[in-house]
């Protein structure tokens, strides 16, 4: 049984089937019969995990099981006080409500590799940094609880999911490494 660490690259497309003029996980990830835990969409950055056990993958993806999953987020404007008791609180996005998360500003990582191509700088506009721990990841949910708060998001980098984090996995964008599958808890 495989469980494979990867930092999918902005850009790069969370399906292994070629679709022209973009990359996909194809292009990074030679192991047959792998399939990721969990998507990213390609505007966001960093870990997934993809495994050849249907069992493990259920267990890693599925919200039931609890595996934790930490988002940093480079967001337009400053994350005062007010704004990250929003994004705690559940958040009616339309089509679903949030559950409650936990959301603390932090400084940008010094591990953090910078993202290619940058982000834009405005001079007369601050950015600010935001980690957001949530149990549930429904399609796009960290930009729109971001906007829904008046912050929108410029970068989203997910850095870790369970016991699993990039700061302790250290990988480059596109590189990848295989763990114990063991290290996932059994539920």
């Amino acid at each position: 049984m495989a469980l494979i660490l990867f930092n999918k690259p902005f850009q790069v497309l969370c399906q292994f089937s070629p679709q022209p003029g973009r990359e996909s996980l194809a292009d990074y990830l030679k192991q047959p019969n792998i399939y990721p835990a969990g998507r990213l969409d390609a505007d966001s950055e960093g870990l997934m995990l993809l495994t050849d056990d249907g069992r493990l993958q259920h267990q890693i993806a599925h919200p039931d099981h609890k595996e934790a999953k930490i988002y940093l987020v480079q967001v337009d404007g400053v994350a005062d006080a007010a704004a990250l008791e929003k994004l705690q609180a559940p958040i009616d996005l339309g089509d679903f409500i949030t559950k409650p998360c936990h959301a603390v500003r932090i400084a940008e990582p010094d591990w953090l590799w910078p993202r290619d191509p940058p982000i834009r700088a405005r001079q007369d506009k601050p950015t600010s940094w935001i980690a957001i721990t949530l149990q549930e990841g429904k399609n796009r949910q960290v930009r729109r609880m971001t906007a829904a708060v008046g912050l929108p998001t410029l970068r989203l980098v997910r850095s870790s999911i369970g016991p699993f984090s990039l700061s302790t996995h250290p990988l480059m964008p596109g590189e990848s490494m295989e763990v114990p599958a063991s290290a996932v808890r059994s539920t």
